[in-house]
């Protein structure tokens, strides 16, 4: 059987090519032997923003923002180009592009180049990643029921914190360093109706003041050298319908302060560089180790604000005035740190646990995780409990308690503040050098921030 005779004219087939270009969802051009634009299709000119009778004409190099010219290496090397990566001008789009010779009966005659948008892969890319970012923020560091403790102190503190999160109200978290603060914070957001959004934290005394406002309420673009283009949104925008923690709030300045409180006046920030309001819906948990009635009347920290952030203050107990639920919490600690280190450590001698019950932790409950972790890694790999021996030295034991005693019978009376001075600075010294003069295992174990440990050893003249 022969095949049928179908006949199709030049003009057909210039029809059918001319609806297939036209058709087509990739942009297409055309460029002659000298590099010069003479046909593009209409996904071309969405793509790129250039209108037809913009491009017509124009060498091969006018629609590219940054990149080599495709066609004019075809043309160079009547060789096809595969997938190269490009910006054009002037949408500023991404595109991958390839292109290949038009050689008509041995003759080069022009090169055609596709063009794939990249916009929209970047775009599911950039929700992709906002995503993992929201269920990370969802993934809580702690839950309410790390909080371990059976005595009187913790209950009413857990008691608390549920009433707390049945209500929107700004929460004050106050306690030394080291006993938990952000675990505090934690099991407000798990436990309350927003639960399911971000919870954010923010450390105040991490940030100088320039940073900390920008990071919090965001920027517009060129408000300032290196802002990224197009601005960028600040902690409260990100925590909007959440919750955002503010530890150490005692550090942030006055200027800061002030935009604080309109954000918790008036549910709304303003951008760094910006006269725009945006309204957030966030709740506010703030949490300090230091005295804000004692900063309020030396005029480092707003009354307005203490009042704001204070509607519903919770005091987090020190670790040596509910010594009981030490047996409990080093008992958490060992399952932790069994996990992390692949250990198989299974309870703690009596005459260690006395050595922790007698301690007085100035560093808290961090101050125990710490000791409890070097405890294990003191610890031989066939050892399962840990005694006395591995605990790393305390200083509240009898004997060094008698060392470090600041004795006054020869000595002339003086003000209980430089006693306390005194104890402190010989304190910070002893745990200095101890540690091998490492700041930051310092600053950890006696349950101060960095620029705290600076401060206090430029006060105190320890090299």
């Amino acid at each position: 059987m022969g095949k049928p005779d179908v006949e199709i004219n030049s003009l057909d087939y210039q029809g059918m090519l001319q609806a297939v270009f036209l058709a087509t969802q990739d942009a297409i051009s055309v460029v002659n032997e000298k590099g010069v634009h003479i046909l593009v299709n209409p996904a071309y000119t969405k793509i790129t923003g250039l209108e037809y009778d913009d491009v017509l004409g124009k060498n091969a190099l006018y629609d590219i923002e940054e990149g080599e010219s495709l066609h004019m290496k075809v043309l160079s090397t009547k060789k096809p180009v595969e997938n190269t990566k490009l910006k054009i001008r002037p949408s500023g789009k991404t595109v991958v592009a390839q292109a290949a010779p038009i050689i008509v009966n041995g003759v080069m005659k022009g090169s055609v180049a596709v063009l794939h948008d990249m916009s929209g892969i970047k775009d599911l890319t950039d929700k992709l990643e906002e995503a993992e970012k929201r269920l990370r923020a969802l993934t809580y560091k702690y839950k309410p029921e790390d909080i371990i403790g059976q005595s009187a102190s913790i209950k009413e503190v857990k008691n608390m914190i549920e009433k707390a999160a049945k209500v929107p109200a700004t929460v004050l978290l106050r306690g030394e360093s080291g006993t938990g603060k952000e675990l505090f914070a934690n099991s407000i957001h798990a436990q309350s109706s927003r639960k399911y959004n971000n919870f954010i934290r923010v450390n105040c005394a991490a940030l100088s003041d320039s940073l900390l406002e920008s990071e919090l309420f965001g920027y517009e673009e060129g408000s300032f050298t290196g802002a990224l283009k197009g601005g960028r949104k600040g902690l409260f925008e990100e925590a909007d319908k959440g919750t955002i923690f503010l530890d150490e709030i005692s550090e942030i300045s006055m200027n800061t302060q002030a935009k604080l409180l309109r954000v918790l006046q008036e549910k709304e920030i303003m951008r760094v560089g910006s006269n725009k309001t945006i309204s957030v819906d966030v709740r506010v948990i703030a949490a300090t180790n230091a005295d804000l009635i004692k900063s309020v009347e030396e005029g480092k920290f707003r009354e307005d604000l203490f009042y704001r952030l204070s509607i519903l203050p919770i005091f987090i107990p020190p670790l040596r005035e509910r010594k009981e639920d030490i047996p409990l919490l080093v008992k958490s600690f060992i399952v932790k740190f069994n996990d992390e280190y692949g250990r198989n450590i299974v309870d703690i001698s009596e005459e260690a646990l006395n050595i922790l019950m007698s301690h007085d932790w100035p560093g808290n409950v961090r101050e125990l995780e710490n000791v409890i972790g070097r405890s294990i890694i003191n610890m031989n790999i066939n050892e399962k409990m840990i005694q006395a021996v591995h605990l790393p030295h305390l200083y509240s034991n009898k004997k060094t308690q008698t060392m470090n005693c600041v004795v006054y019978k020869d000595e002339e009376l003086t003000s209980l503040n430089n006693v306390l001075e005194k104890a402190e600075a010989e304190y910070i010294r002893n745990a200095y050098f101890k540690l091998e003069k490492n700041k930051t295992e310092t600053a950890r174990l006696l349950g101060i921030s960095i620029r705290s440990l600076y401060y206090k050893m430029e006060k105190y003249g320890i090299e």
